[in-house]
């Protein structure tokens, strides 16, 4: 039996996310800039089979969880076909989409078939022109529409995932209470990180996960918290007082959760990233593609995870921003 992908700090790889495109059909300003984007060609993409060969031979090393991100993943053709292909693959035991939701609703059931369970779907308000604001495009209405089609098909979970901006979406936290309380879809409130494209994050922008914790629990009902299913998982979870809504707090600048980690990620383009905030990564496409043994992707996979970083120095001093911003890496 392969040895698992562990790093120096013993945190143990087994949860992959795939970037299936950098392209989106909305321009959220804190991961895209407005208009002028300038995505990959189509050629340095990786294909459906060159992602199913990486997930083959990084199965036996203990990757049994897999998210699909793009970019949106919906804007590629044929993604409920690259589903199939990987939940095949011996070993994958969960499949999971990040999705804004667009182009969710009229591929939900073909997706659903495939053997995709889980989805998240963003959405950073409840309101059609304060979520013009933030993504710069309409869409709004199938937003809502795709979550509750998700629920009605029969994922499980359906989260939201809100990004919280101070002096934006304050007035979004009670209604995302209650959105949670009427629907029974999970809400998780994400602090506003430092990879937007147009470099404009600013600590002060941070809403973060305590005040909105502490609005929820005053305004609406107090939050109880969830035992830790899975501690990798990234969010907190909490639930209403009366059982009724779940909530989830993500406070990735606030109480990073570096240290109990397990996730690496592949772009679009074929770049390993051992790290969301990474500063290095490694090219396997050229690998993919020339033939070389898998054990020669095992070592550069290895290798890669081996040189992670304890966490991501949001808080430091030292922090520097990539160079690539949120819909380029994989979000």
């Amino acid at each position: 039996m392969p040895e698992p992908l562990i790093d120096t700090f013993g945190r143990v790889h087994n949860n992959l996310r795939i970037s299936v495109t950098d392209r989106c059909n909305i321009r959220c300003f804190y991961c895209m800039p407005a208009e002028n984007v300038q995505f990959m060609e189509r050629a340095e993409l990786l294909t459906f089979e060159e992602m199913e060969k990486f997930v083959r031979i990084v199965a036996p090393l203990g990757v049994n969880k897999l998210r699909i991100t793009g970019g949106e993943p919906l804007v590629r053709k044929g993604v409920p076909v690259l589903i199939e292909k990987l939940a095949a693959v011996p070993g994958i035991k969960d499949i999971g989409i990040t999705t804004n939701g667009i182009l969710f609703a009229e591929q939900a059931q073909d997706l659903f078939d495939a053997g995709l369970r889980r989805v998240n779907i963003s959405l950073d308000a409840l309101d059609p022109v304060k979520f013009r604001e933030v993504t710069r495009r309409d869409g709004y209405e199938k937003v809502v529409e795709s979550i509750h089609i998700a629920k009605k098909i029969g994922f499980d979970p359906v989260k939201v995932n809100a990004v919280a901006i101070r002096n934006l979406t304050e007035d979004q936290i009670i209604p995302f209470g209650q959105f949670a309380r009427d629907t029974g879809v999970e809400i998780r409130f994400i602090e506003f990180m430092p990879l937007d494209a147009d470099n404009a994050w600013e600590r002060e922008k941070v809403l973060f996960a305590s005040e909105i914790l502490e609005r929820l629990s005053a305004d609406l009902m107090p939050l109880v918290p969830l035992p830790t299913k899975d501690p990798s998982a990234p969010a907190t979870d909490f639930e209403f007082e009366d059982g009724v809504g779940r909530v989830g707090f993500i406070p990735s600048v606030s109480q990073p959760f570096c240290s109990n980690c397990n996730r690496f990620r592949i772009t679009a383009d074929g770049k390993i990233r051992n790290c969301l905030f990474s500063l290095e990564e490694t090219d396997l496409k050229q690998m993919l593609r020339s033939g070389v043994p898998d054990a020669d992707i095992i070592a550069a996979v290895r290798a890669s995870i081996t040189a992670k970083n304890a966490g991501h120095q949001i808080n430091s001093a030292d922090y520097v921003q990539p160079d690539r911003p949120m819909y380029s890496i994989g979000g």
